[in-house]
């Protein structure tokens, strides 16, 4: 029962966040910084309730290292964002999902943190997979590339840093630190680039922190109601449900040598997943 529901919730929530991911796509239209604005928007409408209702020191504890941890995921999302005005949005979430190789090395050199001779293999085969998507796949942009790239990377140290803090925050107060940092950054930035949305542009851009929620709030419920090597692979299905949503959105088409490179990154993550757990 606990199996089946953990699931349901992770398969929930990786639909939520593929949503949001093309409802980006969607909106390309608007400078980069105003839908982080908007993404920030969404979220705090929870968090911050949700917060004074449990009485939550705000600030937590260790300040320092939740200013780092909201200042590079900032840095993440808003690489990850522009990347999608460059490339499909499946390759873009594909690529993304390096960050475990980043973030492996960083704990390797940063945590001490081993990795085992096995896995070095598995990241060289996703590594390989990134390759062949820029040697032979369609129409991949290089500076659509190095955006990924950047938000790959900082999106590991992102894992690197709620690793270093632990159980000694909030999960709550981590998201709003975030949150709070990506108000502040997009809302600044996009006062010279601001566009006015027009009707159902202010629906798609405030559902953007509420599906960014939704599937943070149910990823955390699956991993609480089981098993980590049961729960993580499932993340990978958002891949599968991205390239769906956006081949039959915006008819983007991805060739063999596109899908293979995607298939042999999720091949090495996963698997590196099965003997970390292991």
């Amino acid at each position: 029962m606990e199996q089946n529901k953990a699931i349901f919730y992770m398969i929930f929530s990786v639909i939520a966040f593929a949503i949001m991911n093309v409802f980006v796509k969607y909106l390309n239209e608007f400078n980069v910084y105003q839908i982080v604005f908007f993404r920030s928007i969404g979220t705090l409408f929870f968090t911050i309730p949700l917060i004074i209702r449990y009485k939550v020191p705000i600030l937590g504890t260790n300040k320092k290292l939740l200013l780092i941890r909201g200042i590079v995921g900032v840095i993440s999302l808003t690489c990850f964002f522009q990347s999608l005005n460059y490339l499909a949005v499946g390759t873009a979430v594909s690529l993304r999902y390096t960050s475990p190789i980043f973030a492996a090395i960083l704990a390797f050199f940063l945590l001490k943190e081993k990795i085992k001779t096995i896995q070095w293999f598995l990241f060289l085969l996703a590594f390989i997979g990134v390759l062949i998507i820029k040697g032979f796949g369609s129409d991949v942009n290089s500076i659509g590339l190095l955006f990924i790239f950047i938000s790959a990377l900082f999106h590991g140290f992102v894992f690197v840093l709620i690793r270093k803090i632990g159980d000694k925050e909030n999960p709550l107060v981590i998201i709003n630190y975030f949150m709070v940092l990506a108000f502040v950054f997009g809302g600044i930035l996009s006062i010279n680039n601001w566009r006015t949305p027009e009707s159902t542009e202010w629906i798609f851009l405030l559902s953007l922190g509420i599906f960014g929620y939704i599937g943070q709030l149910y990823m955390t419920k699956a991993f609480q109601a089981n098993e980590t090597n049961l729960v993580a692979p499932l993340k990978y299905l958002e891949v599968i449900f991205t390239i769906i949503i956006g081949a039959s959105w915006f008819g983007e088409i991805y060739n063999f040598w596109t899908l293979l490179g995607i298939l042999l990154i999720l091949t090495g993550l996963i698997y590196n997943i099965y003997v970390k757990r292991k």
